[in-house]
């Protein structure tokens, strides 16, 4: 394994053993050109069993039915015997053949089922700074650059049209994973249309300490992504440093309702700022 950087950090056991094993099922597939990883694993904030493990698989052409079946039924096997981290393995099947489009779909694994997604510009930043090159070539070589106007208006639409609507869903907010990825994606994006950068999931919780995240909430998603399981609950129903108690049956509810209305007016100043509203 090597880096699209100088940037280093060692993958666990576990999963370099995972990406052996999956990356000798590809060779045995189709025509694979690069494997790449980006999100967490790449950018150092990799927590194996709960953070997604986010693949590029460049292939010399698209990939034909056979093919896709046999994909499937690799990425179907892992899961079943690979450990926690092959469950939450997302892999997309870009080919070099494909148009340099970012909207462009591409063949994908994500979420149990194969499926088209393209490589947004976030992606793709992501490999050119901190991609780890797990086979082939790097993506310097095979993949244009992102410019700084594509990264912002991918950001401001995805906020615009993602995420501020959603908040008109109450019930989507009652998991665990539309909380985390709703308020750590406000964060990321802040940074990055602040300064251009891109920061990992771990970073982004202080930032959004500074945007007036509700402290309670922000130690729910600490605990779990990033802590020991929360202590039992104080009697006024926290635990310590403000832990909310999670085994409260109301917190789910609460925790909605204090998320969106830190959200809705937090994502209208951020268009307003850099969006133009």
């Amino acid at each position: 394994m090597r880096r699209a950087t100088d940037a280093h950090e060692p993958t666990p056991p576990a999963t370099a053993a995972l990406l052996r094993t999956f990356l000798t099922g590809l060779l045995d597939r189709v025509p694979l050109r690069a494997l790449w990883a980006h999100g967490s694993l790449a950018g150092g904030d990799y927590q194996e069993g709960r953070s997604d493990l986010d693949l590029i698989a460049l292939l010399a052409r698209p990939a034909t039915p056979q093919e896709q079946d046999d994909l499937a039924g690799l990425h179907r096997r892992l899961a079943a015997t690979g450990g926690p981290a092959a469950r939450t393995m997302h892999c997309a099947y870009p080919d070099i053949t494909a148009p340099d489009d970012p909207a462009h779909p591409h063949l994908a694994w994500a979420h149990g089922e194969l499926t088209y997604r393209p490589l947004t510009p976030v992606t793709r930043r992501e490999l050119h700074t901190v991609g780890l090159v797990l086979y082939g070539d790097g993506p310097a070589g095979l993949l244009p650059p992102v410019t700084d106007a594509q990264l912002t208006a991918f950001v401001l639409a995805d906020l615009r049209g993602f995420w501020r609507p959603a908040l008109g869903h109450p019930e989507y907010w009652l998991r665990d994973i539309w909380v985390d990825l709703g308020l750590l994606t406000l964060a990321r994006a802040t940074v990055t249309l602040r300064n251009g950068t891109l920061i990992s999931k771990r970073q982004a919780l202080p930032v959004l300490a500074g945007l007036g995240a509700p402290a309670q909430v922000l130690a729910d998603i600490r605990h779990r992504r990033y802590g020991p399981t929360p202590p039992p609950p104080s009697p006024d129903g926290a635990g310590a440093a403000g832990a909310p108690d999670a085994h409260r049956a109301d917190w789910p509810a609460r925790r909605a309702e204090l998320t969106r209305a830190f959200l809705a007016p937090a994502i209208d100043r951020t268009l307003t700022a850099y969006g133009g509203g």
